[in-house]
């Protein structure tokens, strides 16, 4: 078994996508699409998602909950940790060394955890 697609909730659906096709440009994913409330972000391997509520209740980040994208070296996390910042997401972890991998963590515009790591 292996994990297909990840979506995370947000309260503001045009913010949101801009935010992640900045911060994917470099990654280019195969393809992209969008519906009236999820825009998607299809890779080799996954897809990735934004989406406003089905119940139409706020998006909210879960507590422990995080996204780790494995992007290949560490001067990617570095890359993606710096985007993330200024793209106005918020810093959860220098990139560094943390155990047997090198990481950083981030959090978007909607405070969704996010981690890039090699």
């Amino acid at each position: 078994m292996k994990m297909s697609y990840t979506v995370l909730g947000t309260n503001d659906f045009e913010a949101s996508v801009k935010f992640y096709d900045r911060l994917f440009e470099q990654s280019k994913p195969i393809q992209c699409f969008t519906t009236d409330r999820m825009n998607f972000w299809q890779f080799e391997d996954f897809a990735f998602a934004v989406a406003k509520p089905f119940d139409g209740e706020p998006a909210s980040s879960g507590n422990g909950t995080m996204i780790g994208f494995d992007v290949g070296s560490n001067e990617e996390v570095v890359r993606l940790h710096k985007k993330v910042i200024e793209l106005g997401g918020t810093c959860e972890g220098e990139p560094s060394q943390k155990g047997p991998r090198f990481s950083g963590y981030a959090r978007d515009l909607d405070k969704n955890k996010l981690c890039f790591f090699m």
